[in-house]
């Protein structure tokens, strides 16, 4: 003798949580997914901006005002920064002429760099 089946309202709204519960990995995942392709298509525009940067610096300074600019830059990246931006907007409106070379790079630093306030302690 077979027992009939009795549905009871806990099936459905098993069926129905386990629905709900598989949207909302689904929207997870898409989210996930669109974040992570956002912060590659970020990288990539980022790369390509350092990449153009570097090909107008090549073309801006000598090889030795390079090597000062890197090696300034481990110690002061935001003046570095700040050069480098100046240098590429010059360069691109047309108001440099020739290439800058160390002994130029050097005035233009000393010009950039904040003035250091000179402090006096006095002895009481």
């Amino acid at each position: 003798m077979e027992t009939p089946y009795l549905s009871t309202g806990f099936d459905i709204n098993m069926d129905e949580d386990l629905e709900e519960i598989r949207k909302r990995k689904l929207e997870q995942l898409q989210q996930q997914y669109s974040g992570q392709a956002q912060a590659a298509q970020q990288e990539q525009a980022r790369a390509e901006y350092e990449a153009k940067k570097a090909a107008i610096m090549r073309q801006i300074l000598t090889h030795e005002a390079r090597e000062r600019l890197n090696t300034l830059k481990m110690t002061k990246p935001e003046l570095v920064a700040n050069v480098e931006a100046q240098l590429i907007t010059l360069a691109q409106s047309g108001r440099l002429t020739g290439m800058i070379d160390d002994a130029k790079l050097k005035v233009l630093l000393l010009q950039l760099q904040p003035k250091k306030r000179e402090m006096q302690i006095r002895r009481v």
